[in-house]
């Protein structure tokens, strides 16, 4: 195939097992983790955990990522659509709350083709770093009951000094709009578990409480009845290790100054506690 599911659209060939252009992935889905998770937001993880598929590779390449086995050197396993249908049926099994896909835009067409195979009676997730080809996300429409996407920068400069992502405020903001356009108002069930619907993720990185601020701007102007999930559970991970103002965790002083601006924009969410900035919740990546 010729692909330009992500915004790069840089039209790379890319066969079943692997693939030229900026991905470097071919188009079988590659897993490195299935299982029930906990750690997500209470409406997505709730008491049973959700059902979390963690695909390998990623159209980004942020310096901190905590994921950075899976997102940057691509290890994991190759299965097919039909393995990955029959993945969806053993979560929904476990009577886990939902099928949580995690950063799986480069598998989108193999997930369509399994989602025709087995659609769960369980919501499905997607969840992504907010960097989305909208078109891609037009295209989901009727597979995806809930979006999980992040809003990192309100800073271009910094999204390609740190992720390799040029116009990353306008991709975004233009994908999660067409998320939030697409699956309507939030929905949840009698115990508060999400059915339906959109929750921006905002990760607060140290000495960059301006670039957090800004973020929250912007879901303020562009998205002010969707919930925001402020999250302070970063951690000097990959190369963020050696870079100056990525190589510590975030302060409570810093916390704070962006949690007050979330109140006082009176953004609906959730905020993470400053505890949750620990390896233990990385999860081990055994294929």
């Amino acid at each position: 195939m010729s692909c330009n599911l992500c915004p790069r659209k840089c039209g790379a060939k890319r066969g079943e097992t692997s693939g030229k252009g900026f991905c470097s992935l071919g188009t079988l889905p590659k897993t490195a983790r299935v299982s029930p998770h906990m750690w997500e937001e209470p409406c997505i993880s709730g008491t049973k955990g959700s059902g979390a598929i963690f695909f390998s590779g990623c159209t980004l390449r942020c310096l901190f990522c905590q994921n950075h086995k899976i997102s940057a050197e691509n290890c994991g396993r190759i299965i097919t659509a039909e393995n990955l249908a029959d993945e969806f049926k053993r979560l929904e099994d476990m009577e886990v709350h939902n099928i949580n896909l995690v950063s799986p835009t480069p598998y989108i067409n193999s997930i369509k083709k399994s989602l025709e195979i087995y659609k769960p009676n369980i919501p499905i997730v997607f969840n992504c770093g907010g960097y989305e080809n909208t078109q891609t996300i037009k295209d989901l429409n009727g597979y995806v009951d809930i979006y999980l996407p992040d809003f990192k920068y309100s800073d271009n400069e910094l999204a390609v000094e740190y992720s390799k992502a040029p116009d990353y405020v306008q991709i975004a903001t233009s994908a999660i709009g067409e998320m939030i356009n697409q699956v309507g108002k939030n929905e949840f069930d009698d115990d508060g578990i999400m059915k339906k619907g959109v929750i921006i993720r905002q990760l607060v990185l140290p000495n960059h409480t301006k670039n957090s601020i800004g973020v929250l701007d912007i879901i303020k102007e562009n998205f002010p009845d969707t919930p925001v999930s402020l999250m302070g559970q970063y951690i000097p991970m990959h190369k963020a290790k050696n870079h100056s103002k990525l190589n510590r965790k975030i302060t409570k002083r810093e916390y704070e100054k962006v949690k007050n601006h979330l109140f006082e924009l009176g953004l609906d969410g959730f905020v993470q506690e400053l505890s949750s900035a620990d390896e233990k919740y990385v999860p081990s990546w055994d294929y």
